[in-house]
């Protein structure tokens, strides 16, 4: 088994659902059952690969790279298909195989209108292929190929199945996402072109990131270091997204449909926060040193606009979505201490956030299809309508605000906490403060989220859904995508060990290149 993993399972894990869409593309639309079927099989096909790749993986070697596939590409470039998971990787990875799945089975019965389970499951699968396969890659290249598969997907989810501004949210976002990458891909070109090898001195001209990780930005002068740096900076920050390029998220994730919503807050994110740690962090660290009190700077403010706007906002899943500004700013105020206590802090806060906000936007997504409207002012007395769906929106609202003993706490805490020391060339000082702002942030974390869950779930029902026979419990399809979850936010609460003992020997091995890191 363990050889078979190491010649075909990455490649397995990316590329079944690609096959699933193939197999779905022969199938006539009208046949709407053996569509969601096909999809729910492939995704969970792919997601038993994953699961074998999880108990086979050498936990003692973390670190390192593992199931390493490193093959000719495109020669012409010196572009290779390089693929390899770590600490770092396996987490994201397991993640998306296990929210996949989850949305489909959602999905069965949620399909928005205009309907077409066909193009609707496909672009799910698309999706999945693009967001493992950035998780895996070991070449700029090839990342950047994966990183710009999901865009497409996402823009015509949005666009076709989105709300009343999909068209506006939409364009919003594909352009956005659209010049980050852009400038993404000339910093990549530039490493490309100016990295030498530390010993020789010769100019390398690879592509690959194991090997610009070694050289951390041989050969290239720091001025150059530092716009390459704001390159990619800009690029990952789009897609994180951070202040002040924040502005497409809400739009896109108050007009996506809620499994847009759910895949945008719990994988799509984590693509440019995965990006700062596994490719711009190691790969420039000197320029990464005088960036990173800006972007401690930006973080934090990130994490009070965010918090700001959720207490301004009269709509529940626009006021999720700036929860995730804000949420992602601890994200990178961990990032930017530049320590490996930061950093695991990081990567925990990753996938606390997907869970908990994925299953914030499956219970928005519930809660319009049963009110038709997400307006907080016309919503109330869920907990009397619908009680267990009110104590479940209760639950995943104290995770989201960092309640010990739930997932979110070790999302936050340990971020806010990193800052009091930071990686050294960096001023205490200002870490500090930076460090009382985000405890700030979480103060009004707890307000805006208690000030929804007292606005929706408690009181009476309004008058106008009183006698509403549209207004029932969770379903049997809900609890099944909602369970796994709820068990997660519980499970990586109470043992967050499960998390950091996997990433910690990666992160460290990343951070070779600071002093003192």
């Amino acid at each position: 088994m363990t050889d078979f993993l190491n010649t075909w399972g990455l490649t397995l894990v990316i590329f079944i659902p690609l096959v699933g869409v193939i197999v779905m593309m022969a199938v006539p639309a009208a046949n709407e059952a053996a569509h969601k079927a096909l999809a729910l099989l492939a995704s969970l096909v792919t997601a038993l690969i994953g699961v074998l790749l999880l108990i086979d993986f050498d936990y003692s070697q973390a670190g390192a790279l593992q199931y390493a596939v490193d093959k000719q590409w495109i020669n012409v470039i010196n572009s290779r298909y390089i693929l390899g998971v770590d600490g770092i990787s396996l987490p994201l990875v397991a993640l998306t195989l296990a929210v996949v799945p989850l949305c489909i089975v959602y999905s069965w019965k949620h399909i928005p209108s205009p309907g077409n389970p066909k193009a609707f499951m496909i672009l799910i699968l698309i999706l999945e292929t693009g967001m493992v396969g950035t998780f895996l890659a070991q070449d700029l290249i090839l990342f950047f190929v994966f990183f710009e598969v999901v865009l497409l997907p996402m823009f015509f989810m949005i666009g076709v199945w989105g709300g009343e501004n999909r068209r506006y949210a939409s364009l919003k976002f594909f352009l956005f996402t659209l010049f980050g990458s852009a400038l993404m891909l000339l910093s990549f070109l530039a490493l490309f072109f100016l990295s030498t090898d530390v010993g020789t001195g010769e100019a390398l001209r690879t592509f690959d990131m194991r090997v610009l990780t070694e050289v951390a930005g041989s050969g290239i002068v720091r001025g150059t270091q530092l716009f390459i740096f704001a390159g990619m900076f800009i690029g990952f920050g789009v897609k994180v997204p951070m202040f002040p390029f924040h502005t497409w998220l809400p739009d896109a994730h108050t007009e996506a449909p809620t499994v847009g919503s759910v895949i945008l807050a719990a994988v799509l994110l984590k693509l440019g926060t995965y990006g700062f740690v596994r490719i711009a962090l190691p790969t420039l660290p000197d320029a990464a040193q005088s960036w990173a009190p800006w972007i401690g700077l930006l973080a934090v403010i990130g994490i009070i606009y965010g918090a700001l706007g959720c207490l301004a906002q009269t709509d529940m899943k626009r006021l999720i979505a700036f929860s995730s500004v804000a949420h992602m700013g601890f994200v990178m105020l961990g990032i930017s201490t530049l320590t490996d206590f930061g950093i695991n802090a990081a990567l925990f806060g990753m996938i606390a956030h997907g869970i908990i906000t994925g299953m914030l936007f499956f219970l928005a997504g519930s809660v319009k299809e049963r009110y038709h409207t997400l307006e907080i002012n016309r919503l109330g007395g869920l907990l009397a309508q619908a009680p267990r769906m009110g104590w479940i929106l209760g639950f995943t609202s104290m995770a989201s605000l960092g309640l010990p003993g739930l997932a979110g706490f070790w999302g936050e805490f340990p971020a806010i906490l990193s800052a009091y020391n930071p990686a050294a060339g960096l001023s205490e000082e200002l870490f500090r403060v930076y460090m009382v702002v985000a405890a700030v942030g979480t103060v009004l974390a707890a307000g805006y989220l208690l000030w929804l869950l007292q606005r929706t779930a408690m009181g009476e029902p309004k008058p106008e859904f009183a006698n509403s026979d549209d207004i029932h419990d969770v379903t049997m399809t809900e609890w099944i995508a909602w369970a796994p979850l709820l068990v997660a936010i519980v499970l990586f609460g109470v043992a967050p060990g499960l998390i950091f003992n996997v990433t910690d020997p990666a992160v460290v091995g990343a951070l070779t290149a600071f002093v003192g890191g």
